[in-house]
């Protein structure tokens, strides 16, 4: 059962996203702790292939409040995803791509694990993002008209 813990919607208006990915993220105590707190913001997070590694950039996770100043960790530390060896390389060859990102989609709780999503994205142009929105809002109102048929059906 994965319990929800933070989404970025944010990197779902900005890209469209071709694949996911799930991941381990390697934390610190204190960092584990903050986010049972729910003290994460993974709104600007990013991954990026380097040396063989899938590193996570802008992840937030702010100090925990009851730790000691030798055991807190930075709040925006570069931390290392856990990806088998296939996932990686195939991740370093879709990044060679010009225009593909790898954005954080999600954050959760899988059994006593945090989980990251990750996926692939290609950047949407401004007129994409508009369309995205006009799109939903076009389907918002249809759905307001068949609720609202629906209940004068009823009275």
């Amino acid at each position: 059962m994965s319990d929800e813990i933070a989404t970025n919607r944010k990197a779902l208006r900005d890209y469209q996203i071709l694949e996911r990915y799930e991941a381990g993220v390697e934390l610190r105590g204190t960092e584990v702790k903050s986010i049972r707190q729910g003290r994460l913001n993974i709104s600007d997070a990013f991954a990026r292939v380097e040396r063989g590694q899938v590193w996570l950039y802008n992840l937030d996770v702010q100090p925990y409040d009851k730790a000691n100043g030798f055991t807190q960790h930075e709040p925006r530390r570069t931390r290392r995803l856990l990806l088998h060896k296939r996932e990686i390389l195939k991740l370093f060859g879709e990044t060679q791509i010009k225009g593909l990102a790898l954005p954080v989609l999600r954050a959760y709780w899988k059994d006593a694990r945090v989980k990251i999503e990750i996926g692939v994205g290609r950047g949407k142009s401004k007129g994409d993002q508009r369309q995205a929105d006009k799109e939903k809002a076009d389907k918002r109102e249809a759905q307001r008209v068949v609720a609202s048929f629906n209940e004068r059906g009823r009275s």
